[in-house]
Order: C-alpha cells, then sequence, then structure tokens
C-alpha cells in the first residue's frame, strides 16, 4: 500500500471463518491495514469502506438508522457470507451492532461504539458539533497531507484524537485518512440525523457474544461517559475490555493488543 493515496471500497484476504471488520467515522477500510495481517492467519477477512465514505458505495437517501447496516448487509451477501464474526471502531461497532440485531453476526468486537452516551447525557452533541468543526479545518489541509505527514510533529497532531502513539503508524497512512475525512460525502448528513434522531440499537435482538473494548485515553469518546447506556442498559452482560492508556482506535494505537482481542473472541474453538 505504500504511496497509494486511493480510495476503495472493501478489502478481502486470508482464510478461515468469516470476519467483518468496520471502521469508523469519515475513516475507510484501511483502518485496519496495521492489524489485518494477524487477523487473516485466522479468518477470511473482509474489510469494508461504509456508504458514503471515500471508496464506499453511495450514502443512500432519504438517511435513516438502517442505511449503514443494509448496505454492510448487502456487501455480506455478495461475499457469500450469511453470517459473520465482527469488528467494529467507532460508528463500526455501532453499525456491527444493528447487523448482530438483525441476526447477521456470530460475535461482535466492538472497539468503542458509538451512541452509548447515557439517557439525558447531552455531552454527544458536543461531540458531533466538533466533529462538523474538525471535518471542515481537515478539508482545508487535506490537499497538502502527503507533504506534511513528513513531518514527526505533525503525525502526531494529525492523530491525537484517535490515538495515544503514532510513531509506528505509516506517513502515507495518515495521509490518506487526512484525504478520507476531506472526501467523507456522508459527515454532514449523518451529524445531521444524529442530532435530530439520536441513537438506538435493540439490545433485546443481540444474541451473539459480544467483546467491548474501551481505551481509557478515549479523547473522543470519553471512557466512561461514552459508554453508559452499553454498560448499564444495553450490554451489561458483555465482556468488557478496558486498555490502559489507549486511545480511540486501537486497531492503530495497539494494533498487536487489538488483534489479539479481535481474534480471542472471534476465533472458533478447536481452531
Amino acid at each position: 500500500m505504500a504511496g497509494d493515496l486511493s480510495f476503495t471500497p472493501a478489502h478481502r484476504g486470508g482464510s478461515g471463518s468469516p470476519l467483518v471488520c468496520l471502521h469508523g467515522f469519515t475513516d475507510t477500510w484501511r483502518t485496519w491495514e496495521l492489524v489485518l495481517p494477524a487477523l487473516e492467519r485466522h479468518h477470511d477477512v473482509l474489510a469494508l469502506t461504509l456508504a458514503g465514505h471515500a471508496g464506499g458505495p453511495p450514502l443512500p437517501r432519504p438517511v435513516s438508522h438502517a442505511l449503514l447496516a443494509d448496505a454492510v448487509e448487502r456487501a455480506m451477501d455478495a461475499a457469500g457470507f450469511a453470517t459473520a464474526s465482527i469488528a467494529g471502531n467507532s460508528l463500526g461497532g455501532y453499525v456491527a451492532l444493528h447487523l448482530a440485531a438483525r441476526g447477521r453476526a456470530d460475535a461482535i468486537v466492538a472497539l468503542a461504539p458509538a451512541g452509548g452516551w447515557a439517557v439525558g447525557d447531552e455531552t454527544w452533541r458536543t461531540t458531533l458539533t466538533s466533529q462538523m468543526q474538525m471535518i471542515e479545518q481537515v478539508k482545508r489541509i487535506a490537499p497538502q497531507a502527503p507533504a506534511l505527514v513528513r513531518s514527526a510533529r505533525f503525525r502526531r497532531s494529525a492523530t491525537h484524537v484517535i490515538v495515544e502513539h503514532s510513531d509506528h503508524i505509516p506517513p502515507e497512512l495518515i495521509a490518506h485518512q487526512l484525504l478520507g475525512v476531506a472526501r467523507c460525502d456522508a459527515a454532514l448528513p449523518l451529524i445531521d440525523f444524529a442530532l435530530r434522531e439520536g441513537y438506538a440499537i435493540e439490545a433485546e435482538k443481540v444474541t451473539c457474544p459480544v467483546r467491548i473494548v474501551w481505551g481509557t485515553r478515549d479523547r473522543l469518546l470519553p471512557w466512561p461517559a461514552a459508554a453508559a447506556r452499553y454498560r448499564h442498559d444495553w450490554l451489561p452482560r458483555a465482556d468488557w475490555i478496558e486498555l490502559d492508556g489507549v486511545g480511540h482506535c486501537p486497531q492503530l494505537d495497539v494494533p498487536l493488543e487489538a488483534a489479539q482481542l479481535i481474534v480471542g473472541f472471534t476465533v472458533p474453538r478447536g481452531h
């Protein structure tokens, strides 16, 4: 992938039981790049770019709670996956849980899934508003991203909201992510929809095993406040893992540990 700043809808590789990987808001499937080698030793991995994100399918209109999961289901059908284990980060974790409620998941590993603020906690609105401002800032610098990422100081600044450790992340991958934010057509429509409609999952229909992983240094969805509804209302019996000193995107921050947490929960016993 070195030097490649193109955007593609998906990556598939490896062998074993099916695993679908879903990225976070404004990201692309390439957020999983550092963990793919480990995952593909155990799984037939389908890493998707969500609808409306750079390289992904167009965002359907009107926006609804179902549309991102609908698009993932179509991709699973095309891949021949009736069900699969699903790993999702942030928005991808939220979508993964919607797919679990539809019976499409064998197991879920959700890394800081979105939508978990407690009822009555309105700080999520501030988070979404801040994301709109961040997107506008990234759009201004995105054309210079390939040059800017040569600076270690810039790379740390550009990634500080999502990771605590950035020195191991390839500069080209950081440039790709910045350009992806700028090219995410779904960003404003999804934020507008969320501000009107909020977040909800049909937790009673989530019957597969669920592991939720959260970094204690998550600056975007702070632990434990942004996890409150998952912990106390929706999924209190899930397998809960805290990662000390880790940020919002464990798959980028601590890829080896993130891969182990996914594989350890999704590989069928005896394999």
